[in-house]
């Protein structure tokens, strides 16, 4: 057994280090299999979501949202991974119309199955399925009926990248799906408890939600188990330094338990049979981490770079942007963790510059995804929660990134050079 077979980042789920987490395993398989509700899993970036999914469901419809999609897109991404196209247009009222086609002879077949209609072999290419695309319920109904006849389930991925207005359509539209008994899973990021319930409160007891967060005994388990297959056996010592600087990320645990033991200690592979290897090298896990932390400085300075350039794009506020940034990268880990609010944020920034005023800092926090986000609209980094008031840390690689790196913010050169603008805090 090889060491990178037990440990690391991997697509697929390593048996060899995983464990079942608080029995959330068996609480996921049991209302996926009980079909009375949907489902919202909350976790940060690299807390295992992924892994969950892949081990209770069996080939699901998965949607990766973007920062600028919409429930349109949606069921439109939703509905070409079945192999049925939806062509959208908008009209001078502003509705939305369009028409469903099979894109495939399994989108043919589905269509078919949805509508009851007969199947006629060989015509699949030349057949399409007229309906109106838009938020009426006709709609929605014949979009479920598609997703309840192909047996599998919807799972919408990163949430939390969807405008706050797309979220609350989403949650409305989730009541009607209810109805049509058509479950989804929903997976991301987010700090207030059953965040969907209080978008649309129609949806209590139409959904139940998971946290998916870790606590370090429970990382310590994950090191122990990966460890124990490759005959190794870590100290009490070694083990609590790798939960803290995993900083509840059992993603990142994973990335340094291999730095750890197949590059600091050279253990490649299991030790031989019958034997057991005391892993009670304390600085090497010090070592793995400022490795770990080097390796993500790309990674953080692209994301420093973008925010710096979409705040210079900014015609006003772009010192509001700038002494925002500044504060909420300035707080400690635990504050960034938990969920850091406006209030506190302006705290900082007022006490810089006494022109920052608290509506206009959260107008602008608000709006801070958009600056940090690639061409893709992939990226985030920090996300604000509007229901609390709050900006987290979405990516806790930031957190050790800050601890072992020597960090250069742009923040300070930047607030000098946007706060010369007559506006810059308008």
């Amino acid at each position: 057994m090889k060491t990178h077979e037990v440990f690391g980042i991997q697509p697929a789920v390593s048996e060899h280090s995983y464990i079942d987490r608080g029995s959330l395993d068996r609480e996921f398989r049991k209302l996926v299999e009980r079909q009375q509700t949907h489902i919202a899993i909350r976790g940060a970036s690299k807390a295992g979501k992924s892994w969950l999914r892949q081990r209770v469901l069996t080939d699901p419809i998965i949607v990766q949202c973007r920062l600028s999609y919409t429930t349109l897109d949606i069921y439109r991404d939703a509905l070409a991974r079945l192999d049925v196209r939806v062509e959208l247009e908008k009209t001078s009222t502003n509705a939305i119309k369009g028409k469903i086609a099979a894109s495939g002879e399994a989108g043919f077949k589905l269509i078919a199955k949805a509508t009851g209609s007969g199947e006629i072999a060989g015509e699949h290419q030349d057949t399409t399925k007229d309906k109106a695309v838009g938020k009426d319920i006709g709609d929605l109904e014949f979009i479920a009926s598609l997703i309840r006849a192909s047996g599998r389930v919807l799972v919408i991925e990163d949430f939390h990248y969807l405008p706050i207005e797309e979220q609350r359509k989403f949650a409305f539209d989730l009541k009607t799906l209810w109805d049509y008994k058509t479950f989804v899973v929903v997976v991301g990021v987010w700090i207030s408890e059953n965040m969907l319930i209080t978008l649309n409160p129609d949806l209590s007891d139409r959904i139940e939600e998971l946290s998916v967060i870790w606590q370090p005994a429970e990382l310590k388990q994950v090191l122990q188990k990966g460890c124990a297959k490759l005959n190794l056996r870590p100290t009490e010592q070694v083990a609590v330094e790798l939960a803290q600087n995993s900083y509840e990320s059992v993603g990142l645990l994973q990335k340094l338990a291999l730095r750890l033991i197949d590059d600091e200690l050279g253990i490649t592979a299991a030790a031989p049979d019958g034997t057991e290897l005391v892993v009670d090298n304390v600085a090497a896990v010090q070592d793995a981490a400022m490795h770990v932390a080097e390796q993500l400085n790309q990674l953080y300075q692209a994301f420093a770079k973008r925010v710096c350039e979409g705040i210079r794009t900014r015609k006003n506020s772009t010192g509001i942007y700038a002494h925002g940034m500044a504060a909420v990268m300035s707080a400690g880990d635990t504050e960034l963790a938990s969920g850091l609010s406006a209030k506190a944020i302006h705290a900082v920034a007022h006490a810089r510059q006494p022109r920052i005023q608290l509506g206009n800092l959260k107008a602008v926090l608000a709006r801070f995804p958009e600056l940090q986000v690639d061409s893709d609209g992939r990226g985030l980094v920090l996300a604000y929660d509007q229901q609390d008031e709050k900006i987290s840390v979405v990516d806790k690689q930031l957190l050790l990134y800050r601890k072992f790196a020597t960090v250069k913010w742009p923040w300070e050169d930047l607030i000098e050079e946007v706060s010369k603008e007559q506006s810059a805090f308008d």
